[in-house]
């Protein structure tokens, strides 16, 4: 963005400026934060909140893949931020700033990106972060958006993957499935659904729960490959098996009635991904705290299974059968 090759003057509103430049100063600086020294320079300076650990994580997205080529640009830039944020929840962390590399697709128009830059604003605004530098470039491929979020803990209390025990119950925020079920909406192989579009299109990052979760939870991750994937990761770094029991698994009114008229929706449900709900391991004992940190964060959590001595995930049905599922999640490669 500001920061890259070539970019190290200041940049400020109403200078005549390279087209690229130009583009940055309309659309981007306003986005700037202190930090990102008026996106002039060729890296930003940051501190950190005393005595607070630093917190780092990075996703791309690129069109037809992480997200539809014709969804709303604004979507797209929120989505972007979200699922990035929802790294930080896992974690336990606190938003602090982001830098986001640009990949726009030859031909984009002036009004596309204003209107990718509004949909940031917005979401800056509600999780209380800005942009602190990044880079722009187009591509005669697909358009492709990669962020790199910053956040802050406490020392030594962000949440992990690794640390579940045998005995620990299985959790989940929000309802699992609608982003899943989102993508089949909007792309007419399941009748339309402003709800489960909704929740293909913008995540709902946990960060309030997450920052509850802090000595209450043995590990956590955020849901985005695939329950039973994502739940087999918590596994493998205990050494440990896993159990979901399937009727448990909270599902929104839409996706529930998905499911009702065709049981088959189930694998999609609980390995299609775009979930980004925190999935974490407790020891029952907690149950309480842990629906009470739900409660004071505004999300329902449910308990959806166990962990055991053995290896992989198992989900059983009402009757304590197995279900077999084709896959388990979504695979990067």
């Amino acid at each position: 963005m500001g920061h890259g090759e070539g970019s190290a003057f200041p940049i400020s509103p109403g200078m005549t400026l390279p087209p690229e430049f130009s583009l940055i100063a309309r659309h981007f600086l306003p986005l700037a934060g202190e930090g990102a020294l008026n996106l002039g320079d060729d890296a930003a300076l940051l501190t950190p909140p005393p005595g607070r650990t630093l917190v780092l994580a990075a996703d791309a997205m690129v069109a037809g893949v992480h997200f539809l080529p014709d969804d709303p640009p604004a979507t797209i830039g929120r989505k972007l931020l979200r699922v990035n944020l929802s790294d930080l929840a896992a974690m336990g962390a606190t938003p602090l700033g982001y830098l986001m590399t640009c990949g726009f697709a030859r031909g984009t128009t002036d009004d596309w990106i204003a209107a990718f830059a509004r949909g940031l604003a917005l979401d800056q605004r509600e999780f209380g972060l800005s942009v602190l530098g990044g880079d722009t470039v187009v591509t005669p491929g697909p358009a492709t958006f990669s962020l790199t979020i910053l956040g802050h803990v406490a020392p030594g209390q962000a949440l992990r993957r690794v640390g579940a025990q045998a005995g620990d119950d299985v959790w989940v925020s929000g309802t699992i499935g609608d982003g899943a079920l989102g993508l089949l909406a909007l792309t007419a192989r399941l009748p339309p659904d402003d709800h489960l579009a909704g929740r293909y299109r913008l995540p709902r990052p946990r960060l309030a729960l997450g920052q509850r979760l802090s000595g209450l939870v043995h590990a956590a991750m955020d849901v985005s490959d695939g329950l039973v994937q994502d739940l087999g990761h918590l596994a493998r770094a205990a050494s440990l098996g896993a159990v979901i029991e399937a009727p448990s698994v909270p599902l929104s009114p839409p996706a529930a009635a998905a499911l009702a008229a065709d049981p088959a929706m189930l694998s999609r449900i609980l390995a299609g991904g775009d979930d980004y709900e925190l999935l974490f391991a407790a020891p029952p004992t907690n149950a309480a705290l842990i629906r009470a940190a739900g409660m004071e964060a505004g999300v329902a959590v449910t308990r959806i299974g166990c962990f055991m001595q053995g290896e992989g995930v198992r989900v059983m049905d009402a009757a304590g059968g197995e279900v077999p599922l084709p896959r388990g999640g979504w695979s990067h490669f």
